[in-house]
């Protein structure tokens, strides 16, 4: 069978989407399946191994921060790839990984050449804009896009039954699998050797609707009794000048280190080494459905988390410390993050548990038995096309 994926990001760039996808395509080679993938050329910086499957690239815009984010830059990869789709040789099925802009153009381009695809509804993007713009009317339209890439799909997956309710009220009818999500834990491993510093991480992005400037007030509260600590932000995020000006107005300027996004091997030690990774949500965003996937690569790395905010995530973890010690989950509420930093720091993890931790994600929740489900579901899609 001939897969191809279309995506804005795919390996080697640092994303949860390029570990995600990678997976997939690992599965469908080792199955032995075709798969091309239609992607974004490389920031100058980087340089791509080499696959089992064949990769084709094409110039993009990207923004400040070399990634493909915004509205120019996604176009600048969507109206190319409405020709390259046009013309490529003809696949069995597509698997697509929005934003909506590229769902549209997938459909378009689907229902001419009757090419079955596959939507990976990770999240909706849609409710994620509703913090990031105040015009309704970009609301609407994006809703729009969202919803017509979404209902054109053969089925969809995802990583949790919010997004499945959410695409729900978009009208989607299709078939969608929940199929989760999980850590690459042929890249992230505990490592004992490596000993734990007064280090706090927080990888991945920083938008709105994460609220990550409530974690610096919080460190705020806690350095005024562990002077020493330092609050790392790995990647980029738009409110990077929020979180600066609250570390000058809390006095942990100094303490605060923010770096680019990395690949996991570059990511690795920094959990290795950090007392707990943070991950927070802002509550009543309409995006309190949400699972922090980050949590799934700090667990595997055997650093803990601390959470903070409503969704699914809390209630992950608290299951998780049932077996092994996972973290803390509490509100997103300044005041406990910073007890719940008190906690981690007072009395951390050993290097054993840490060791457990790491085994116990990788038996429980691997990004391989994830990208199998994902790989079950491609199959079918194309199956059942070819019975229609």
């Amino acid at each position: 069978m001939l897969v191809t994926i279309v995506s804005r990001i795919y390996r080697p760039e640092p994303s949860a989407a390029s570990l995600f996808l990678g997976a997939v395509a690992d599965e469908l080679t080792s199955r032995g399946n075709e798969v091309v993938v239609l992607t974004a050329r490389l920031p100058k910086r980087m340089k791509a191994p080499r696959y089992a499957e064949t990769v084709r690239t094409f110039p993009v815009v990207r923004d400040r921060q070399g990634y493909v984010r915004g509205y120019i830059p996604y176009l600048s990869f969507d109206i190319p790839l409405a020709f390259r789709m046009l013309f490529m040789r003809r696949p069995d099925v597509v698997f697509m990984e929005p934003p909506p802009t590229t769902g549209v153009v997938v459909r378009v381009v689907c229902a001419l050449r009757r090419i079955p695809y596959v939507y990976d509804a990770a999240d909706v993007w849609s409710d994620a804009a509703d913090q990031a713009t105040n015009s309704a009317l970009i609301i609407r339209v994006l809703r729009a896009m969202e919803g017509f890439g979404m209902r054109g799909a053969e089925r969809l997956v995802t990583i949790s039954q919010g997004v499945v309710t959410r695409a729900r009220a978009l009208g989607v009818r299709r078939k969608i699998a929940v199929t989760g999500f999980g850590a690459d834990t042929g890249a992230f491993a505990p490592d004992p050797a490596v000993p734990v510093r007064p280090l706090f991480v927080y990888a991945g992005s920083y938008s709105p609707w994460h609220g990550a400037e409530a974690l610096v007030d919080a460190f705020g509260i806690f350095s005024q009794t562990r002077p020493g600590y330092t609050l790392r932000f790995i990647g980029n995020g738009s409110e990077r000048e929020v979180i600066e000006e609250r570390a000058r107005a809390a006095g942990v300027a100094d303490a605060i280190e923010f770096v680019p996004a990395m690949p996991a091997e570059e990511l690795l030690p920094h959990l290795n080494e950090a007392v707990a990774s943070l991950a927070t949500l802002r509550p009543n965003t309409g995006y309190d459905y949400a699972f922090t996937t980050k949590a799934y690569s700090s667990l595997a790395a055997g650093c803990p988390v601390l959470f903070a905010g409503p969704g699914p995530t809390a209630p992950f973890l608290r299951e998780a410390n049932r077996h092994v010690r996972a973290g803390i989950a509490c509100e997103y509420d300044v005041t406990q993050i910073a007890i719940a930093m008190e906690q981690l720091a007072s009395d951390p993890p050993s290097a054993e548990e840490r060791v457990a931790l790491g085994r116990w994600t990788a038996e429980q929740h691997s990004l391989t038995a994830v990208a199998r489900r994902v790989v079950d579901n491609i199959e079918s899609a194309a199956g059942r096309s070819e019975e229609g």
